[in-house]
């Protein structure tokens, strides 16, 4: 029995969210005020790219709705999106900082969600 597009994309999430419950990373950042922060712009790239260098896949569609606070302990969730629609969110917790380096762990949801049709 072939495996359809939807199918395997929504797998491939699935073996993603398995794969990569968590990730430890790490960005500097310019510091404006007291708090360092990293924009969610740059914050979804970071973490786009450090889920493609730990699946060995293209790097996906990522969205951070807000600005990542460099405060130890504060968290934001990010989706991912892939090319049928399915989402998997991801959870980014700060673990440290150290000046305008901010430290933190990538944790994917277990399941996908499938496209809203």
């Amino acid at each position: 029995m072939p495996i359809t597009r939807s199918t395997a994309v929504t797998w491939s999430l699935s073996a993603l969210a398995a794969g990569l419950l968590l990730v430890g990373c790490s960005a500097s950042v310019d510091v404006g005020s007291s708090e360092p922060k990293m924009s969610a712009d740059k914050l979804a790239d970071t973490v786009a790219e450090k889920l493609a260098s730990t699946m060995n896949q293209p790097k996906p569609d990522v969205i951070c709705p807000e600005d990542l606070v460099g405060k130890t302990g504060t968290t934001t969730r990010c989706t991912l999106t892939a090319d049928d629609g399915s989402t998997l969110g991801v959870s980014v917790t700060v673990t440290s900082v150290d000046g305008d380096r901010i430290d933190f762990d990538i944790k994917a949801d277990e399941t996908a969600s499938p496209a809203s049709n």
